[in-house]
């Protein structure tokens, strides 16, 4: 049986054994009765976004969900790249070149093949860091990553010249370009680059000595199981990097991808059991004391907070998502433009599907101004779906005038 014959007597029977009508019901989720009565009837299918309400509201524990989830097909995305990106540079190639592609790019270090630890090269590459991290809030990925791509061959150069006291601190630091290059070349929608660059990541940091970044190599993973809408896959990645050996922080991270996996599929009780365990590993967490560069999001205070008004929307509660993502996208710095528009459109989309479309069209107009400055292929996945919830009120004047603006946004670059 198809899944509109099985989804639509479904909803029927559970809306009827709560007590509701057709019209009590349709009102509550803020969809015409119409098209509510066609899904019941089977003859229109059900979204998963409806899906996810229809869920919530009734108490149906995922069930309805899993009506209109289409099997994953066996791609292999979240576990190996299926070929070498344009970015990615092999560790071996990384590793030998030496001083001499320091040379190359103008970085002359003279006779000295690698300066000693009381120099200030290598504090000057963390400090490089620094601040491309922040430059990757307001700067295009494709602008970014060929500088990620040099300053980590440079740096992992270093690196394989280097005495035993300078080789450590430059492998550990050229793990964490490549990390953040892998982030950049998934914000560019290169997936296979983005999975290629973390591995590079974890390679370098074991050779530093550091032997918990493979681990979060598992919920970088899991980041794009999730936006492959790979909820099993996205939770069994984000599992296997809570053992209790690892640092609080990337801990932290893999409940808060786990909770991230249960809300996509409607498990409420393990979801809200992910983000209590998410809060209280991030919160003990000493990670932000400024000795490394943070794991994760450097600009959100809350992550555990954020990421629970994300899951709640995507549980089909979107008025309590709206509050909660409301309240935490009002502590994001005014400079981190990726950030802000990541959870912006996130916030517009839940006031969306509260019924609040003049608001939700307020918040997405703001930020889809921003949009060609911080082009993200993460961020229009939300934008996307932002654009199909406002479809449902093309009466609204707001929404009409916003549709141009979400298309141009959306449209393919061609090049």
């Amino acid at each position: 049986m198809s899944t509109n014959l099985r989804f639509g007597p479904e909803l029927r029977r559970l809306r009827v054994e709560a007590g509701l009508t057709l019209t009590e019901f349709s009102v509550a989720l803020n969809y015409d009765k119409g098209h509510m009565s066609k899904v019941e009837r089977g003859e229109r299918s059900a979204s998963p976004e409806l899906a996810r309400r229809c869920d919530a509201f009734l108490g149906a524990d995922g069930e309805l969900q899993r009506l209109v989830t289409r099997p994953e097909t066996d791609s292999g995305t979240a576990e190996s790249p299926a070929g070498p990106s344009r970015w990615l540079v092999g560790r071996r190639a990384v590793l030998s070149a030496g001083a001499g592609a320091l040379i190359d790019v103008g970085l002359n270090l003279g006779s000295q093949a690698l300066p000693s630890t009381d120099t200030p090269l290598l504090p000057s590459f963390r400090m490089q860091f620094d601040q491309l991290r922040k430059l990757g809030q307001s700067t295009a990925p494709e602008v970014l990553l060929p500088l990620l791509e040099t300053q980590t061959r440079m740096i992992a150069g270093l690196a394989a010249d280097a005495r035993s006291a300078s080789r450590a601190p430059a492998l550990l630091l050229a793990s964490r370009f490549a990390e953040f290059t892998g982030w950049m070349a998934q914000e560019a929608g290169d997936s296979d680059a983005a999975l290629g660059w973390t591995g590079e990541a974890a390679a370098l940091a074991r050779a530093g000595g550091d032997p918990h970044l493979g681990s979060y190599a598992l919920v970088r993973r899991a980041l794009v199981t999730m936006y492959g809408g790979d909820a099993a896959g996205t939770v069994a990645l984000a599992r296997r990097a809570q053992s209790s050996e690892l640092p609080p922080r990337i801990r932290g991270l893999a409940a808060q991808r786990e909770a991230q996996g249960h809300a996509l599929v409607g498990n409420e009780v393990d979801c809200l059991r992910s983000l209590d365990r998410a809060r209280e590993l991030l919160t003990s967490d000493d990670a932000r004391n400024g000795a490394e560069p943070v794991i994760g999001t450097s600009h959100v205070s809350d992550p555990a907070a954020m990421s629970t008004g994300w899951c709640l929307h995507d549980l089909g509660r979107p008025k309590a998502a709206a509050e909660v993502l409301d309240r935490e996208y009002r502590r994001l710095p005014p400079h981190a433009l990726r950030t802000r528009a990541r959870y912006g459109f996130r916030r517009s989309l839940a006031h969306a599907a509260s019924g609040e479309v003049e608001h939700a069209c307020a918040i997405a107009g703001d930020l889809l101004g921003v949009m060609p400055a911080v082009p993200s292929a993460t961020v229009n996945s939300d934008v996307r779906r932002l654009a199909l919830e406002l479809s449902r009120f093309r009466s609204s004047r707001a929404v009409r005038d916003l549709q141009p603006a979400l298309a141009r946004v959306l449209a393919p670059v061609h090049g």
